[in-house]
């Protein structure tokens, strides 16, 4: 099984490692290629560029003109220890035990606009690059163009035909893969929940139930979509009532 979800704004690289396990990720080079685009950009163009206050557009400017390579355990740190967002609440990666987080490196993929794909270990330096930005590179208009046939290809090469590919990254995130092209089907998991006697996909619940999904696959070791409509975190259930598509499983509560 292989998921994929989406990082987060928030970072987090101050709390205490629970691990040493570290890898490097895979696209490092092009990382390097965004950079040098990016360190260009003085924080007013940064801040337009990103939509961001001048505070954050500042503070950006300097995780970029800051950044360097090769990435080690000093002037980097894990990927999932590294975003504080709903979707890692959910997940919780602090409490993984140091004997799932093989399990968990195997299985799960996070999406980045600057990294294109991470895996949970892989190093990373502070940085904001939403995958949305409209940042030109070379002759790529933005970032979508810049990283889809890359992650598509790459994704293909770790997806084995028998095996469930999930889903539980955000719209703009999963955009960044070219679906048609992927040699399995894509199950894509949705969260409601009931407000004012109607079922709504309220988006900080979603983001949270994401994470959460993460955890209790790599918890019960779940392996079919049989086990995935199992799920029941947070006190989600699998509505068969209110799914539509086979593919788009609907979980309320």
């Amino acid at each position: 099984m292989k998921i994929v979800i989406s990082p987060a704004k928030s970072l987090d690289f101050e709390t205490k490692l629970p691990s040493k396990k570290f890898s490097v990720p895979q696209f490092i080079k092009e990382s390097e290629q965004l950079n040098k685009v990016l360190v260009k950009k003085k924080p007013k163009a940064l801040s337009e560029l990103m939509s961001i206050s001048d505070n954050l557009a500042q503070l950006n400017w300097e995780r970029n003109q800051q950044f360097s390579t090769p990435f080690t355990i000093d002037n980097a740190r894990p990927a999932v220890f590294s975003f504080n967002g709903d979707v890692y609440q959910g997940l919780d990666a602090f409490s993984i035990g140091e004997d799932k987080l093989d399990k968990l490196q195997d299985t799960l993929r996070i999406l980045s606009g600057l990294y294109g794909i991470l895996k949970p270990l892989d190093l990373i330096q502070p940085y904001r690059l939403e995958m949305g930005t409209k940042l030109k590179v070379g002759r790529k208009k933005n970032l979508y163009e810049f990283w889809k046939e890359s992650l598509t290809n790459h994704l293909n090469l770790e997806l084995e035909n028998d095996k469930l590919f999930i889903n539980l990254a955000s719209n703009e995130y999963f955009g960044a893969i070219d679906e048609k092209k992927l040699k399995v089907p894509v199950i894509t998991p949705i969260f409601k929940d009931w407000k004012n006697d109607k079922l709504k996909v309220i988006s900080f619940f979603a983001k949270k139930a994401r994470g959460s999904m993460v955890r209790y696959i790599l918890d019960t070791d779940a392996k079919t979509l049989e086990d995935i409509r199992s799920f029941n975190y947070d006190d989600y259930e699998f509505s068969r009532a209110h799914t539509l598509k086979e593919n788009q499983p609907v979980f309320i509560r």
